[in-house]
């Protein structure tokens, strides 16, 4: 892979009636080059100086969200909205498996996604559904690995939240899917964001998340996608030494179910809903104390059990700020 990608970001915003502007930010254009993810080796990038490329004007106090049609492959577009809590959502996520985003080509990878099942592409928002509430709208989902979801997208989405929420504040963000001319499967995604009362004083990232995933060869013209071989080499010599260092220090420990075929003892069951420490939201992405009232409140399928807050936390919750876990 060439060590650069030559993108035109097309932050395109997407002229619709709402009530905010007479007239919709203009579209802004800007070509950059972004790094192969070989050459950063990390979930995203800072584009720009880290700064967004949002025009004074657009910095406004009322909210407005605003979405790009699908183009005539059935690709998103930009995603565009001055965030507020007034319309953040109120209720859990509904389902969204209905709706198949371009690039859809599911498949499985024990061991290399970090999920129960270990799918590799999620539907993913480009606002996110705790940002402003949009549930299954096919201008506002796209395929994206899980691995751009969780590591890459969720640790600003939180960002902005919490901002949002807690300060009751608006905030400017935008993000744009980057396509390789037809490809049906997005390189990435390129978000923007920035606090508005403030002028990007408590908010302000812009960045690029990889629509990749470590250990998985992916072809961006449709999704398809197979087992990096040579990736799983070596990931499992990595994982061979560090069961071997952790077998050397850990032996006055209980062990674990990585270190069973060296021991007769039996590794600690999974938790079940009763029995476990906490209690995760599979729709709203948060994870609660088991006492929790929140909990209550879930549907069972939607209840993820786990004994330990690490463990939620790298599924990729997040904590309740109801009961703090």
């Amino acid at each position: 892979m060439k060590k650069w990608l030559s993108f035109l970001l097309l932050l395109a915003v997407c002229v619709l009636p709402f009530a905010v502007h007479e007239n919709a930010p203009v579209p802004v254009y800007g070509k950059t080059q972004i790094p192969a993810y070989e050459e950063v080796q990390k979930p995203y990038v800072e584009i720009n100086g880290n700064k967004p490329f949002f025009k004074s004007s657009e910095y406004v106090t009322k909210s407005v969200e605003n979405y790009a049609s699908l183009d005539k492959l059935g690709r998103c577009g930009t995603a565009y909205a001055v965030l507020g809590k007034d319309i953040m959502p109120t209720e859990e996520r509904g389902k969204i498996g209905m709706i198949k985003p371009t690039g859809w080509n599911q498949a499985k990878y024990e061991g290399i996604v970090d999920s129960e099942p270990p799918y590799l592409y999620n539907r993913c928002h480009l606002i996110g559904f705790q940002l402003a509430g949009e549930n299954a709208n096919p201008k506002n989902l796209i395929t994206g690995t899980r691995y751009m979801n969780v590591d890459g997208m969720l640790p600003f989405e939180n960002k902005v939240a919490d901002y949002v929420r807690y300060k009751n504040k608006h905030v400017l963000y935008r993000v744009t899917p980057i396509f390789d001319g037809d490809n049906l499967l997005a390189n990435g995604v390129l978000m923007e964001a920035s606090s508005v009362e403030d002028k990007g004083k408590s908010i302000s990232f812009c960045v690029f998340c990889y629509n990749v995933q470590p250990g998985v060869k992916i072809n961006y013209k449709d999704g398809s996608n197979s087992l990096d071989v040579s990736a799983a080499k070596t990931s499992g010599t990595k994982a061979s030494s560090a069961k071997t260092q952790s077998t050397k220090t850990q032996k006055a420990k209980t062990v674990t179910a990585d270190n069973k075929a060296a021991s007769a003892q039996t590794p600690a069951s999974a938790p079940t809903v009763d029995s476990a420490n906490y209690i995760a939201n599979r729709n709203t992405g948060k994870f609660h104390i088991a006492g929790c009232s929140s909990v209550n409140d879930m549907k069972e399928s939607n209840k993820v059990p786990y004994n330990t807050r690490d463990e939620a936390i790298g599924a990729g919750y997040v904590p309740c700020k109801r009961c703090n876990p």
